[in-house]
């Protein structure tokens, strides 16, 4: 049997992320989920869960989980059989892009979570078709479940994350990174790049998807899932 599989969900997401993947995986594995809520930044993110998780185990982050997820192979490399990177951003936020979370914050403190949430996740950040506001909605019910509290949280984490390039580079185990190809918030040419500093990585695109491919082609992204799962540890030398 393979390793554990851990995922780690994304901002103001839960299980429900994975639900497919979970329905799927778990006929195979041992599959589980790890909450990204306790903490105050990533560090402390990373630091708590590397105390619950098991000795070794693949490590699957979305989004916010993905960075949570560098920070777990920067921290304790030899803990992580293998890494899958999935819209998500291995660089620090710029004094630009980490003030531009401000309004959603003012507004969350304010009583307008759902508004907040409305201008964070824009339909245009998922990939066009009928399936689009169903998956929006998904998002909106998990992050209204947590409430603004535990959103203003995790922007502050992500807003003082720190740079991952080194940590990527130094990668040894096998790793996916993967992107739905109508992502708007992390786009494709950044997943290249992330793909690019990781020796031997593979890098799937997910057609018909955007930034929350488990969702929107979840059979597409449990298929590379397991393609990752079956790949042999030990890497090209």
């Amino acid at each position: 049997m393979a390793e554990p599989l851990v995922f780690l969900p994304g901002m103001m997401c839960d299980a429900r992320l994975f639900a497919p993947q979970l329905a799927e995986l778990s006929r195979e594995m041992v599959v589980s989920v790890a909450p990204i809520t306790q903490g105050e930044t990533i560090e402390e993110i990373a630091s708590g869960l590397l105390d619950a998780l098991p000795a070794k185990f693949a490590l699957a982050g979305l989004s916010m989980g993905g960075i949570v997820a560098m920070e777990i192979l920067r921290r304790a490399p030899d803990r992580i059989s293998r890494i899958a990177l999935m819209d998500t951003n291995a660089l620090a936020e710029t004094p630009q892009s980490s003030t531009a979370y401000e309004p959603f914050i003012t507004k969350a403190r304010s009583g307008q979570l759902p508004q907040a949430l409305r201008d964070f996740m824009k339909p245009d950040f998922l990939a066009a078709g009928p399936g689009r506001i169903a998956v929006l909605n998904a998002f909106f019910e998990m992050a209204g479940d947590f409430g603004p509290d535990l959103f203003v949280q995790q922007i502050r984490a992500v807003q003082r994350r720190r740079d991952q390039q080194p940590t990527l580079r130094k990668c040894k185990c096998p790793a996916l990174v993967l992107c739905g190809e109508e992502d708007g918030l992390t786009p494709v040419k950044r997943h290249r790049f992330m793909a690019e500093l990781i020796p031997y990585a593979e890098l799937n695109i997910i057609p018909g998807a955007g930034h929350l491919p488990t969702l929107e082609q979840p059979r597409a992204v449990t298929d590379a899932l397991r393609a990752w799962m079956a790949q042999p540890l030990v890497l090209r030398a």
